[in-house]
Parts: C-alpha cells; sequence; structure tokens
C-alpha cells in the first residue's frame, strides 16, 4: 500500500526577518512547517533562510499598512503569525497605521482564508494608556479578537537574546560613555523574558496546544528595576560605569531633542511608558496565561546575557573575569 505524504502546515509570519521574528522562524521550521516570512524587505532577509532546509523559508514582500499586500502574503495559509511593531514613528511608520490598522488588516486576512492566528502584543498594552505605543497596542489586540475570537496573543515583557536593543544598547554605551543614565531614578519594574522562550510559546500555538481567545502575558524568572538590570549588564561585560539618576522632566526634556534623530535613543513616548511597571500581572499569573503555565521553563539573564554580551569586554571572550567582591 502506496503511503500519501501529507504536505507540512504553511505558516506566514509577518515580522519574521526581526530580531524575534528569527527565532520564532527557527522554532517553526525545526518542527518541518513550511514558512513564509512576510516583511517589508524581502532582500534583506536572507538571514532566514538558513534557519530550515533549503526551500522550507521564503520571505515574501508584504507591508501591514499596504492591505492587498497582506492578503497576497496569506494565500494558502494554514496559520499566521504577527509580530510586527515598531519602538518609535517615523515617517509612514505611525503607531496607529501599524499596530492597530496593521494587526486589523492581518486578522481579516487570517479570517479571509481560514488560517489560524497568533498576534504579538506587548506588556503594558493598555485602551488608557497615555502611551501611544502602549495605547495602539491594546487597540491592536482588540481589532484582532473582534475579527477572530479564537485568536492568540502574547505580551511579552522586555525580549532579551543575541540581537535584542535593549541589554546590546546599554552594553555598547557603556564601552564609551563612563555613566549611564537611569531614568526615573532606574526604579521601573522589568521581567526580562528570553526571546527563545518566547519563540516557543508562539510555536506551540501554532502547533494547537495553546486555547484561544485568550491574552498571555510573557515573563522571565525574576523582577528586576531598570537600574538592577544595569547592574547585572555591567557586571556581565565586567565594567564599572557610575549609574545616574535622570528626573522625570530632565528625561522628558532630552526625549524631546533626541526623538528628532533618525534613530532616536530616547523618545517623549518612550519615557511615558517608563513610568508604568513592566510585570506580568497578578491575574495572569494565577490563571496559568505565563510561560510557566504553558509548561515553558523560562531562562534567567544571568544564563543567557554571557553568551552574547562578552564581545562588550575590554578584551572580548578571552577576558578574565574579576571575583564578584572586587567589581
Amino acid at each position: 500500500m502506496t503511503e500519501i505524504l501529507q504536505t507540512p502546515k504553511l505558516v506566514v509570519v509577518f515580522g519574521g526577518s526581526g530580531f524575534v521574528g528569527r527565532h520564532v522562524v527557527r522554532a517553526l521550521a525545526k518542527r518541518g512547517y513550511r514558512i513564509r516570512v512576510a516583511c517589508r524587505r524581502p532582500d534583506l532577509a536572507g538571514h532566514v533562510q538558513p534557519l530550515g532546509n533549503v526551500g522550507q523559508i521564503q520571505p515574501v514582500q508584504a507591508n501591514v499598512r499596504v492591505r492587498w499586500s497582506v492578503d497576497r502574503a496569506v494565500q494558502g495559509a494554514d496559520h499566521v503569525v504577527n509580530l510586527v511593531a515598531i519602538l518609535h514613528q517615523t515617517g509612514r511608520q505611525k503607531f496607529g497605521a501599524v499596530h492597530d490598522f496593521g494587526a486589523r488588516a492581518v486578522a481579516e486576512a487570517a479570517r479571509s482564508v481560514g488560517a489560524g492566528l497568533t498576534h504579538i502584543s506587548a506588556l503594558g498594552a493598555d485602551l488608557n494608556s497615555p502611551s501611544d505605543y502602549a495605547r495602539t497596542k491594546a487597540l491592536g489586540e482588540k481589532a484582532v479578537f473582534d475579527t477572530i475570537a479564537d485568536a492568540v496573543i502574547f505580551r511579552p515583557s522586555i525580549n532579551f537574546g543575541p540581537e535584542d536593543s535593549f541589554f546590546n544598547r546599554f552594553a555598547g554605551m557603556a564601552r564609551f560613555s563612563p555613566v549611564l543614565p537611569l531614568i526615573g531614578g532606574g526604579q521601573t519594574k522589568f521581567q526580562p523574558v528570553y526571546v527563545g522562550d518566547v519563540a516557543e510559546a508562539i510555536a506551540r500555538s501554532v502547533d494547537g496546544k495553546i486555547k484561544g481567545g485568550q491574552i498571555y502575558e510573557l515573563g522571565g524568572p525574576q523582577v528586576l528595576t531598570f537600574k538592577e538590570c544595569m547592574e547585572e549588564m555591567l557586571a556581565v561585560i565586567d565594567r564599572r560605569r557610575l549609574l545616574v539618576p535622570v528626573p522625570w522632566w530632565v528625561a522628558n526634556l532630552q526625549a524631546s531633542i533626541l526623538q528628532l534623530l533618525p534613530n532616536p535613543l530616547l523618545t517623549k513616548d518612550q519615557v511615558l511608558q517608563l513610568r508604568a511597571h513592566n510585570v506580568v500581572s497578578d491575574e495572569a499569573a494565577k490563571a496559568a496565561r505565563t510561560l510557566t503555565g504553558l509548561g515553558i521553563q523560562p531562562q534567567a539573564i544571568a544564563t543567557i546575557l554571557p553568551s552574547y554580551l562578552w564581545r562588550f569586554r575590554a578584551a572580548g571572550q578571552f577576558q578574565q573575569r574579576r571575583p564578584i567582591a572586587e567589581r
């Protein structure tokens, strides 16, 4: 009797060429899925193809602000993952256009082909937030559930990993600057989550192992203040730097100038975001809507940071770190 081989499911990943995206693509490729990476510049997405077998991963052009390109990208899809987000506004890339309109466009396109949907939001998403980022993230969540009631939504805290823009950025600053700023005194709380753990949760949702129609909050095993995050980073790169508290009003003034740069270090909207803690809620923890609740053991930053921040040490990977008592 001839065995009939079943064609693997096709998963379309919007924003799959970015930091979180490449880890999601890798997790999906290991499961044998066919993957279509939808991004604005597929000519710059060649780095995702070696993450799977030959022909398994295919970048295609799509822009969540352009509805017809979204519809084209999801043709034949069994599941759709939306990772698209921006940290600051520039040109036509506005929070409302990407987080709200874009989320609805992807959700409606997925519904039109009968595909499942996994949407990535962010901790702190709130319809009443003074931050445009947080408010449009919440509007995007609403658009998704209005369109596909059984969609899966993940809200991760700050993602860390080899290509992150958080620890890498401040470690880079520490190479040249004798001081590091602590906005608002550095007391804002975070729950940094390893990007590989987030990718695993997303892959399990594609597998159909996660109940839809709910919002899951993803955080790491530790709750750290911004100051503690900087101290952890400095310990890993073995550098002494002065941590200087910056009052909110000063940070806001600095951000009003810095946000004029093409790739701003800080914006006024980000200052607003930093006024709120970025941690998993008690409600999500009690309802098991967390990584642990999904059966995923979150990785601690002390385990992962040394694997990629070593390049910021004075002598790189060959530097012998000082004893803790001497730092």
